[in-house]
């Protein structure tokens, strides 16, 4: 069971959609999990309950690994940096989707996720 503040998603076909646990009636997430047909323009930071997020499926919970416990921000940063894009939208399939949106939330810019390679 997630905690308030916690990253969880769920494998939708072939990739998984994430978001940020808030509790059983609120998940803030960028998109819906399936947004087939959406123009990205159209897709923004959301609320939704976990059961229209997970549609009808299993959610994990991420862990965190021991180095990224010391970057990862608290749960109450992580929900209020979630709730402060709420309405946000330039949804990029490559470089501002779901998954940089909750790494963002609860990491900041210090996630791995986001440095580049040379």
């Amino acid at each position: 069971m997630p905690s308030c503040g916690d990253i969880i998603r769920v494998k939708v076909s072939f990739y998984y959609h994430y978001g940020i646990y808030v509790d059983d009636d609120t998940v803030i997430q960028f998109g819906y999990p399936d947004n087939t047909g959406v123009k990205p323009e159209e897709i923004s930071v959301l609320v939704t309950d976990v059961f229209t997020f997970s549609c009808g499926n299993l959610c994990e919970t991420g862990v965190c690994e021991k180095q990224e416990k010391k970057k990862r921000l608290s749960p109450e940063k992580t929900v209020a940096r979630a709730k402060s894009r709420l309405g946000e939208t330039g949804y990029n399939i490559l470089e501002n989707n779901c998954e940089h949106f909750v790494y963002d939330c609860a990491f900041g810019k210090e996630h791995p996720f986001f440095q580049k390679s040379k």
